[in-house]
């Protein structure tokens, strides 16, 4: 049978993994395999092969001669075939066929939605256990077989495949613990659900970059259809704009983390409300947007949400205040601390026998104050020694006598005085 035209998987590994290439190395963890070559190979003792083959954006089409793949190839555990050109998934199993111990395959951005995983050939796969499946285009019909084939499957990626829906398995994938399914075009929840019911123990499911709109399902049906789910991303979900459908994230019963980054209902809030409201709503969850929610920034949160919501009409107040308030009682509003620096003082000015109270700006310095006072004792500048007395401290006035102090650094507050004598030759 005639081999597609360009570059074959074999053909590559031969350039890449030359000695000249990849020159052997010693040291813990750095050995490479030469494995046994049959008989005649052209290739023997050529090739320094590590166990994790990386082979992306070489334009490797087909797969070369299989009996090398396999004398070559025995002990490779994880191989990355991304960006080529494969297009024929009968190509790629005569690769993973001669691969026995392959446990990570990344297909990522090869045409194969240019040809369909037949049956025969999917049993190639069945030792795969992470298997990145990024822009390949790859079809719902393949992703079935591959599913019914791999029985180990844990990690599938799915990312950037313009799915707009989710053919359901006609078979539920029992071991896959984790789904990526970034940057498609999943809108309506009732795709969501599908994923749940092909896969019953999925652990983590990331959907960021989705448009997904409102979660429809009861609570009584999400805790059924992902009864194991610990992990949600919902990054940049575009649909999402009312706090209902962060709600219904308290009915997966093992749902411990969410990523809510991004999506239109929590735009209005400042970073601080966002963060606390959530937290509040979400009370089995330990970590929101990839930060540990610890016990003290828990109770901060549920303290604020109570608050929070003290003034808003009674219909438009949510369960879970009244939950909050029977487990803290009703609180009362936080006081209000101004800790701006203050810009002015009201002061007493002594001079001789006069005294006056003059209001003064603690922006300007001491050499400006002394502008101030002038009209006030009738002094020069240049004649005028100025002493500052805080009438709560202990000790006595305290001589202002760099020109350029600000005002504000003596600590001046309101009733405290100045006073001013004539400097002496």
């Amino acid at each position: 049978m005639d081999q597609p035209s360009g570059r074959s998987f074999m053909q590559v590994l031969c350039e890449k993994y030359s000695p000249e290439n990849f020159p052997y190395r010693r040291g813990p963890g750095m050995g490479v395999h030469v494995p046994a070559t049959p008989q005649g190979s052209p290739m023997k003792d050529r090739l320094n092969l590590p166990s994790i083959l990386v082979l992306n954006s070489c334009g490797i089409t087909c797969a070369g001669e299989e009996n090398e793949i396999a004398a070559f190839c025995a002990h490779v555990s994880e191989l990355d075939l991304s960006d080529n050109k494969l297009e024929d998934w009968h190509e790629v199993s005569k690769i993973v066929s001669n691969v026995p111990h392959l446990e990570f395959l990344n297909l990522s951005s090869n045409p194969l939605n240019l040809s369909v995983l037949e049956r025969r050939y999917a049993g190639s796969f069945s030792g795969v256990r992470k298997l990145v499946l990024n822009n390949s285009k790859t079809s719902w019909e393949t992703v079935h077989t591959i599913l019914q084939e791999l029985p180990d499957l844990e990690e599938l990626f799915l990312c950037l495949n313009d799915y707009e829906t989710v053919s359901c398995s006609p078979v539920c994938c029992q071991s896959l613990k984790l789904l990526h399914i970034t940057d498609n075009n999943l809108r309506d929840w009732t795709e969501i659900r599908k994923l749940g019911i092909m896969f019953p123990l999925l652990d983590t499911l990331i959907l960021a970059n989705n448009h997904v709109t409102t979660i429809e399902d009861s609570e009584d049906s999400l805790a059924r259809l992902f009864p194991n789910l610990r992990s949600i991303n919902l990054h940049k979900s575009a649909g999402l704009h009312c706090w209902g459908d962060i709600d219904k994230l308290n009915s997966f019963p093992k749902l411990e983390e969410v990523k809510l980054l991004g999506i239109p209902l929590l735009q209005p809030y400042t970073t601080e409300e966002r963060r606390k409201l959530v937290i509040a709503r979400l009370p089995s969850v330990i970590k929101l947007n990839g930060s540990v929610v610890a016990d003290g920034e828990r109770e901060d949160s549920e303290r604020f949400f109570i608050r929070y919501y003290l003034d808003f009409p009674p219909e438009e107040i949510p369960f879970r205040y009244h939950e909050l308030v029977t487990k803290y009682g009703k609180l009362e509003p936080l006081a209000v601390v101004d800790l701006r620096p203050r810009s002015s003082a009201k002061v007493e000015v002594h001079f001789k026998e006069q005294v006056e109270e003059v209001s003064i700006r603690l922006d300007q310095t001491v050499a400006e104050l002394k502008k101030q006072l002038k009209t006030v004792v009738q002094l020069s500048t240049s004649n005028m020694l100025l002493y500052y007395f805080d009438h709560e401290a202990p000790f006595g006035p305290e001589e202002m006598k760099y020109n350029s102090r600000a005002l504000h650094s003596y600590g001046i507050r309101d009733g405290d005085k100045i006073y001013v004598e004539t400097k002496t030759k």
